[in-house]
């Protein structure tokens, strides 16, 4: 009876929990949002003043041109890093440990389907017959 009380309370809690942070991403994506239009409306007057300024030293044509190959240099600069896709060294990590829990999920199930039936059969008497089902279970593991 406890356990099942504790469970709904670690369930309610769980539940305000998520609703509290759903509320709390929320608010930070619509600020995150006035924010981008904000940097949007700026960069926008950056533009328009620089090529305001270039205008002193060149025709208007070639300013706004100035002005449009810059932004395509940086967007190219910006996209070759985005395009990169190397993984780090955490991820790198990551997905060994995943592999080693994976195979090791494997070994275990192997054994237990193994074993159980040789431990019934046998009574557990035969020590040899087991450790031979143990390395063949250790061979078959290692072979995926």
């Amino acid at each position: 009876m406890r356990a099942l009380r504790l469970a709904r309370v670690a369930a309610e809690a769980e539940a305000l929990r998520w609703r509290h942070l759903l509320r709390r991403q929320r608010t930070r994506a619509v600020l995150g949002a006035i924010a981008g239009v904000f940097g949007l409306s700026g960069l926008i007057a950056l533009h328009v003043a620089g090529g305001l300024a270039l205008v002193r030293v060149l025709q208007p044509l070639y300013a706004v041109l100035v002005v449009a190959g810059v932004d395509l240099l940086i967007a190219v600069v910006l996209g070759a890093l985005a395009a990169r896709d190397v993984p780090g060294p955490v991820e790198r990590e990551a997905l060994q440990l995943r592999e080693t829990a994976q195979a090791e999920i494997v070994e275990a199930a192997t054994a237990t389907l193994v074993l159980a039936p040789l431990v019934r059969g046998l009574g557990g008497r035969k020590a040899s017959t087991l450790a031979l089902a143990a390395v063949l279970i250790r061979y078959l593991a290692r072979r995926r």
